[in-house]
C-alpha cells in the first residue's frame, strides 16, 4: 500500500509516501482527493491514481502524514491504515524502548509506534506497505527483528526458554571463575590465613596475574554480551543499560590492568586492583537477568495457557470414516467427532448427540453447559461425559480462542496513560547517569582524601552500576501483562489496554436492562386461576390459542406450558387483535387471552384479580387475563426474568462505592419497580433505541465517568460514547467490536470483578513506579558518596550490582502478585 523513499537530489530531503484510499469511484473523486491533500501545509505534490486506489504524496516534513490522512477522511474517503507487530530482540531497559520508538516514529508514514519491554514487541500504525523500512529502522537503532515461525511449519521452539537456558549457562560459567577470584582478593583482606597462604604459595605478583586471567575470562566470556550491545550504542551516542555496565566494568578492569602491568604510571598508594569488582558485577547482573527472565516467563503464562487449550489433532469424517488429522488441516463444514474427555478442536455447531461441555477456560464460569443438536461449541473447551459430532464453522485464526488470544496480546502490548511519565524520563536517564558518574569521579579526584584516584574510580563505577532503567521499563508493562492475563482467566477480555486505567476512574455503571440485567427473553412467571377452574386445564387451553401467535409473550406462555409437559390442542377461529389479545375455540370452548382492556371490551369483569394484578405490576411483571366461555379464568404474568447473578453483581458494585444506573425503554413505573427490586440508584426510562447515547451523556453530567454495559446492536453507539464500554460476550458481534472490555460469561458479576482488577492493577503499577524511581533517586547519590562527609558511608560496586539486579526482580515479583488476585 505504501512505498517510502527519499530523493537524493532534493536539497530539502523530500519524502515520498503512497496512501491507499478506499471509496473512490470516478475522476471527480480523484480531483477531490488531490485537492484536499495538496491543501495540507508541507505537502509539495499529490497525485492520485484511480486504478490502483493510491495517492502518491511528496512532502518535506514527514510529520504531515497524520494531516494527509485527516484530509483524505474529511474529503469523504477512507485512508487505509495498517497495524503491524514486530518482535524485537536485544532490548534490556526503558532507554532501549525509547530508542526503538524514536527510530520507528522517524520512518515516513508511521503514525504511532508503541514498544513494550515486557513482551518485547513493537506495535506500529502506519500508512501501510512493505515493512522493510520499519525493520531497517529497528536494526539501525542496534536491535534485531525476529520472525516467528508460521504455525503451519510446526511447533516453534520456545525462544524464551532457550534464552533462559543460555543465561543459565553464562551465569554458571561466570560464577565458576568469579568465586575463586573473589576468595583470592576479598578473602585476603578479611581472613589473615588466606592472605598468608596466597603470599606463600602464589605470590603477590602472580596473584594479580591469576586475577587478571580469571576476570578477563568472565568479562570477555559471559560478559561479552554487554559489550556487543553497549559499545555500538556508545559509539552512536545512544547509551543504554548495557553501556553503563560496559563503562563500569571496563573502568574497574582497565584500572586494574594498569596497576598490574604498568604500576609506575599511577600515584603512590593507588596501585590497587579491582578485578573482583568487574567479575562480580558481571556475575550479579547476569544473576539479575536470569531471575528477571524467569519472572518474565511467568508473566506470559496466561497467553501460554490459552495457546495450550487447543488440541493438536481432531477426528474428522472423510470418505465415510473418522480419521485423525492435525487441527490446522480441519476445513470448514467438515464433521468432527468428540468423545468423552476430549477437547473441542475448532468452533462449530452440534449436529448429533448431546453432552455437557466445560467452558470455564473461555467464560470463567465453572458449571458445564448442556450441548445438543443446534448448540454452538467453542474450540479449546472440554467435553465431559457424552459424545457428539459437530460441523466446523470457524477454523484457524477465526476461532473464538484465536480471537481471545489476539485480544489479550493486544491489551498486553498497549501503553497506559500512566506510562507517560516513564517515557519522558527514560530518554535522558542513561546520559544523565553517565554525567553523574563523570561528576562523581571529578569531585572525588578534586576533593577526596588521600589516594583520591581510588575513591574516584570506585564511586564512579558504583554510580554507573547501581542505576537501573530496567525497573522503570518493566514497571508498567509487566503489571499489564499479568493483570490482563488474570482477567482472561475470569472470562474478562480487555480489548484495549487503556480500559485497565479508565475503569479505575469510573463513578457510574450504566446498565442496559434487556439482555444485560435480564435474560433477554420473556418467561411465564405466574399463572393464578379463578375459583372453579383447574390450573393445568386452563394453561392447556390458553397455550393452545397462544401457539398461533408470534408475539414474544405468546411464545413465553407456550414454552411455560411445554416445560410442564402440557401440549397444545387444535384451535379453530383464531383471531389476533394487536394491543388487545387473541381468541380462538378449543374443543368447543371459547378462549380469550389479553390485557384488561380486552376483557373490558368483551364485558368481562377483572376486579377479582385487581389486588393480584397490582402485586404483579410492582414486581415489573406484565399482567394478562384469560377468559373461558365468557368467564374470567386466570391472571397470567409474563416477564423478562432478572439474571440470577444480577443482584450479586449490583451489590458488589455498591461495595466498590459506585453508583448503578439502568437505561431502559420500559415505562417509568415498570423501570422503577425493577430498580427498587435490585437496589439500582438511578433510572433513565422510556429511552428509545437511538436515545442511549444521550442517556450516557446525561449520566456523565457533573464530570462523572461512566461505564456502560450492553449486549445488542442498538447498544453499540452507547458503548462507544461511554468512558468505558463493556459488552456482554453472549451479545452481538457489533456490540463486542464497539466495547473496550468483553465479558465472555455473559454474567454481570464480571463487571465488579473487572473494576476491582483495574484498581488492583493500577495500584500495582504505582507501587512498581514508586520503587523504580525511589530506588534510583535515593541510591545513585548514595553510590556517589554523598553520605561520606557525615558518616563515612560508601557503596561498593559489588553491592551496587546486587542492588541493581534485585531492583528489576522486585518489580517483576510485585507484578506477579496479581496472579493471585481474587475478587471480593
Amino acid at each position: 500500500m505504501t512505498a517510502l523513499k527519499k530523493t537524493e537530489q532534493d536539497t530539502f530531503d523530500t519524502s515520498w509516501a503512497e496512501f491507499g484510499i478506499d471509496g473512490m469511484t470516478c475522476a471527480s473523486c480523484v480531483g477531490r482527493v488531490e485537492k484536499a491533500i495538496a491543501a495540507v501545509p508541507g505537502v509539495k505534490t499529490a497525485n492520485v491514481n484511480l486504478a490502483t486506489e493510491r495517492a502518491t504524496v511528496s512532502y518535506s516534513d514527514p510529520s504531515v502524514a497524520d494531516a494527509v490522512i485527516e484530509a483524505i477522511s474529511k474529503a469523504g474517503y477512507e485512508p487505509r491504515i495498517e497495524t503491524r507487530e514486530l518482535h524485537i530482540e536485544g532490548m534490556t531497559c526503558a532507554s532501549c524502548v525509547s530508542r526503538v520508538e524514536k527510530a520507528l516514529s522517524a520512518v515516513p508514514g508511521v503514525l504511532q509506534a508503541n514498544v513494550n519491554l515486557a513482551t518485547e514487541r513493537a506495535t506500529i500504525r502506519f500508512t501501510g506497505g512493505d515493512v522493510s523500512a520499519l525493520e531497517g529502522a529497528v536494526r539501525k537503532a542496534g536491535y534485531e527483528v525476529i520472525h516467528p515461525r508460521e504455525a503451519t511449519a510446526g511447533p516453534e521452539p520456545d525462544r524464551k526458554e532457550q534464552e533462559l537456558k543460555a543465561l543459565g549457562r553464562s551465569l554458571a560459567f561466570a560464577a565458576v571463575f568469579t568465586l575463586p577470584l573473589f576468595v583470592l582478593e576479598m578473602g585476603s583482606h578479611f581472613i589473615p590465613a588466606i592472605h598468608v597462604w596466597v603470599m606463600e604459595t602464589i605470590g603477590m605478583e602472580e596473584n594479580r596475574y591469576l586475577q587478571f586471567a580469571l576476570a578477563s575470562l568472565v568479562l570477555f566470556g559471559p560478559g561479552l554480551r554487554f559489550f556487543q550491545k553497549g559499545v555500538p550504542n556508545l559509539i552512536r551516542w545512544t547509551p543504554d543499560m548495557n553501556s553503563l555496565v560496559v563503562l563500569g566494568t571496563s573502568a574497574a578492569w582497565g584500572y586494574s590492568v594498569i596497576a598490574t602491568f604498568f604500576p609506575d604510571v599511577l600515584p603512590d598508594g593507588t596501585e590497587n586492583v579491582y578485578y573482583e569488582a568487574a567479575a562480580v558485577i558481571v556475575t550479579l547482573i547476569l544473576l539479575g537477568r536470569f531471575l528477571e527472565a524467569r519472572a518474565k516467563g511467568k508473566t506470559s503464562q496466561a497467553i501460554k495457557h490459552l495457546i495450550g487449550l487447543q488440541p493438536k489433532t481432531a477426528h474428522v469424517e472423510r470418505d465415510g470414516e473418522f480419521v485423525e488429522v492435525p487441527v490446522a488441516d480441519v476445513r470448514r463444514n467438515e464433521i468432527v467427532r468428540i468423545r468423552p474427555g476430549e477437547k473441542v478442536p475448532v468452533d462449530g455447531t452440534v449436529v448429533d448427540g448431546d453432552s455437557y461441555v466445560d467452558e470455564s477456560m473461555i467464560t470463567g464460569e465453572p458449571l458445564p453447559v448442556k450441548k445438543a443438536a443446534g448448540s454452538e461449541v467453542v474450540g479449546g473447551t472440554i467435553n465431559k461425559t457424552g459424545s457428539f459430532t459437530f460441523m466446523a464453522t470457524k477454523i484457524g485464526g477465526d476461532t473464538l480462542l484465536a480471537q481471545i488470544i489476539r485480544m489479550v496480546e493486544a491489551a498486553q502490548g498497549s501503553k497506559l496513560p500512566i506510562q507517560a511519565l516513564v517515557d519522558k524520563v527514560t530518554g535522558w536517564f542513561v546520559p544523565a547517569v553517565i554525567a553523574a558518574a563523570v561528576i562523581t569521579f571529578a569531585a572525588w579526584l578534586a576533593l577526596g582524601p588521600d589516594h583520591a584516584l581510588t575513591y574516584a574510580l570506585v564511586n564512579a563505577v558504583a554510580v554507573l552500576i547501581i542505576a537501573c532503567p530496567c525497573a522503570m521499563g518493566l514497571a508498567t508493562p509487566t503489571s499489564i501483562m499479568v493483570g490482563t492475563g488474570r482477567a482472561a482467566e475470569f472470562g474478562i477480555l480487555f480489548r484495549k489496554g487503556e480500559a485497565l486505567q479508565s475503569l479505575r476512574d469510573v463513578n457510574v455503571v450504566a446498565l442496559d436492562k434487556t439482555g444485560t440485567l435480564t435474560k433477554g427473553r420473556p418467561e411465564l412467571t405466574d399463572f393464578d386461576v379463578a375459583e372453579g377452574f383447574e390450573k393445568t386445564e386452563v394453561l392447556r387451553l390458553v397455550a393452545s390459542v397462544e401457539a398461533h401467535s408470534e408475539h414474544p409473550i405468546a411464545e413465553a406462555i407456550v414454552a411455560g406450558a411445554k416445560a410442564q409437559g402440557i401440549g397444545a390442542s387444535i384451535v379453530t377461529g383464531f383471531e389476533a387483535k394487536p394491543g388487545f389479545g387473541v381468541r380462538g375455540t378449543v374443543e368447543g370452548r371459547e378462549v380469550l387471552v389479553g390485557a384488561d382492556r380486552a376483557m373490558t371490551a368483551a364485558g368481562i369483569d377483572v376486579s377479582g384479580f385487581t389486588i393480584r394484578a397490582k402485586e404483579l405490576g410492582s414486581l415489573a411483571r406484565s399482567p394478562l387475563y384469560a377468559a373461558i366461555d365468557g368467564r374470567l379464568a386466570a391472571v397470567i404474568a409474563v416477564a423478562d426474568p432478572i439474571k440470577e447473578s444480577t443482584p450479586e453483581a449490583i451489590a458488589a458494585l455498591h461495595a466498590l462505592g459506585l453508583k448503578v444506573a439502568m437505561i431502559t425503554g420500559d415505562n417509568s413505573h415498570t423501570a422503577r419497580a425493577v430498580a427498587a427490586q435490585l437496589g439500582i440508584d438511578e433510572v433513565v426510562a422510556e429511552v428509545l433505541p437511538d436515545g442511549k447515547v444521550d442517556a450516557v451523556k446525561r449520566l456523565r453530567e457533573g464530570g462523572r465517568k461512566v461505564a456502560f454495559i450492553g449486549d445488542g446492536i442498538n447498544d453499540a453507539p452507547a458503548l462507544t460514547e461511554a468512558d468505558v464500554g463493556l459488552a456482554v460476550g453472549t451479545g452481538t458481534d457489533i456490540a463486542i467490536e464497539s466495547a473496550d472490555v468483553v465479558l465472555m460469561s455473559g454474567e454481570l458479576t464480571g463487571v465488579p470483578r473487572a473494576i476491582a482488577l483495574s484498581h488492583a492493577t493500577i495500584r500495582n503499577i504505582k507501587q512498581n513506579l514508586f520503587w523504580a524511581f525511589a530506588y534510583n533517586v535515593v541510591l545513585i547519590p548514595v553510590a556517589a558518596g554523598v553520605l561520606y562527609p557525615w558518616n563515612g558511608t560508601l557503596l561498593s560496586p559489588v553491592l551496587a550490582a546486587a542492588a541493581m539486579g534485585m531492583s528489576s526482580v522486585f518489580v517483576l515479583a510485585n507484578a506477579l502478585r496479581l496472579r493471585t488476585f481474587r475478587a471480593a
